[in-house]
């Protein structure tokens, strides 16, 4: 999913592993995901945004992302709601 743009850092790796999902059902909460929640990093003052989306089986998820100053956009964790 690097080259698309999109990196997970390994927070969220661990917890799509944690949750049983693939990078599959990342791009699927991401592809089908709103904006439900805006935030603001206490320590860098970075905007953080909570999407949320479905997997691929049809579960409701969250991810928490954020953009890097490239314009990548980064998966901080992923978890089932």
């Amino acid at each position: 999913m690097g080259a698309a743009g999109v990196e997970p850092l390994q927070h969220a790796v661990e917890e799509l592993d944690h949750d049983n999902l693939a990078i599959l059902d990342l791009e699927n909460i991401l592809l089908t995901s709103e904006i439900v929640e805006r935030q603001r990093d206490r320590k860098t003052h970075e905007r953080k945004f909570v999407v949320r989306g479905t997997t691929v089986g049809g579960l409701q998820a969250e991810a928490v992302v954020k953009f890097g100053p490239l314009g990548s956009l980064f998966v901080i964790t992923v978890y089932l709601v």
